[in-house]
């Protein structure tokens, strides 16, 4: 198919930049013609950097120019449920970061507008994407290790962000742990049944101010039968360190290294290798596989990978581990069908 997916670009943040930058330089099939963002001069520098030929401040311009196709929502998680809602209602196509809102009832009232307006909807879940778990996905389903009965997440960071970005961010659960809630959904090929969560705060005391913790631990069970823990952690302070394991009947499947580089350094002391120090070491590639998968779907006219169903059953898991945390209870999830 020759046809190019025209499209703009919505807050030109570290991750808005660089899916801009993809779209514009590294992504067969996708025009970027339009970038925004509210900071005074910001869209101008990025456009000219990358030379994209429409700039503004305000989403609208974007909105309703009929010349785009597509957007890339990139915004603070309190702007998604409009930007969604204004994009589907202008007919666009839309790609948005996790999490696909804030509360459930915008999930709702954005998969209706989608639904109405006859558009695709894809949510960052980049993991999804990412060679190493595409293979492992594909080793599930072959059968290498039997059936899957366990999944083991681990995401832990030592970049640990400033308190305005922890009262905004909907707390460890939503803001972290959302990303193996949806791994392990990807890998069981199943739906979480309950949720089990704990969480403290053991080093950074400035997030009990917002009711939130900086290491917790979730347990799900799965209506397969299955089961997951997924620990979530602001206190690495040796690098970026995301990991995970499928246990199956037969076997199991381990994904993930500390190891930046593919070196080792031999001293008297003994051996030491480099560690990934943050996401964009980590991710950079399923960045970019996810943004061609959402435009390749589009240029096909069919619906994407990670749809805004997917999008709400994680954020759904995510606000039942919260309020399991708050609330020092189990909670049953019921089903959410498409």
């Amino acid at each position: 198919m020759s046809k190019k997916i025209r499209c703009g670009v919505l807050g030109l943040g570290r991750l808005g930049y660089w899916h801009a930058e993809n779209l514009s330089q590294r992504v067969k099939g996708a025009e970027l013609v339009a970038v925004v963002d509210p900071l005074e001069g910001r869209a101008e520098q990025v456009a000219q950097e990358l030379g994209v030929p429409k700039w503004s401040r305000n989403p609208n311009d974007v909105f309703e120019n009929p010349d785009i196709d597509a957007v890339a929502i990139v915004t603070p998680t309190s702007t998604h449920a409009e930007m969604i809602k204004k994009a589907a209602a202008n007919g666009k196509h839309i790609f948005v970061e996790k999490p696909i809102t804030q509360t459930l009832q915008e999930a709702d009232e954005v998969i209706e507008a989608i639904r109405n307006n006859h558009v695709f909807c894809q949510v960052g879940f980049m993991r999804r994407f990412d060679p190493a778990y595409v293979e492992a996905k594909k080793r599930i389903e072959a059968g290498d290790i039997g059936k899957p009965i366990y999944f083991k997440g681990i995401t832990r960071d030592g970049n640990t962000p400033p308190p305005e970005f922890i009262k905004h961010s909907g707390g460890l659960y939503l803001d972290f742990s959302i990303h193996d809630y949806d791994t392990a959904r990807f890998f069981l090929g199943a739906e979480v049944t309950s949720v089990t969560a704990l969480g403290s705060v053991v080093h950074n005391q400035y997030v009990a101010e917002f009711n939130d913790v900086d290491q917790a631990l979730t347990y799900l069970t799965f209506d397969s039968g299955a089961a997951a823990d997924v620990e979530a952690s602001r206190n690495a302070a040796y690098g970026y360190d995301i990991r995970a394991e499928i246990i199956g009947t037969e076997g199991s499947i381990q994904i993930g290294s500390l190891q930046h580089h593919d070196i080792k350094i031999l001293t008297k002391k003994g051996c030491t290798h480099d560690i990934i120090p943050d996401f964009p070491s980590q991710f950079l590639d399923a960045y970019l596989l996810e943004m061609a998968s959402f435009i390749e779907c589009l240029r096909n006219n069919q619906k994407p990978l990670v749809d805004e169903y997917d999008g709400k059953i994680a954020l759904n898991i995510s606000v039942a581990a919260t309020q399991s945390y708050q609330k020092g209870t189990t909670i049953q999830l019921e089903a959410i069908h498409s």
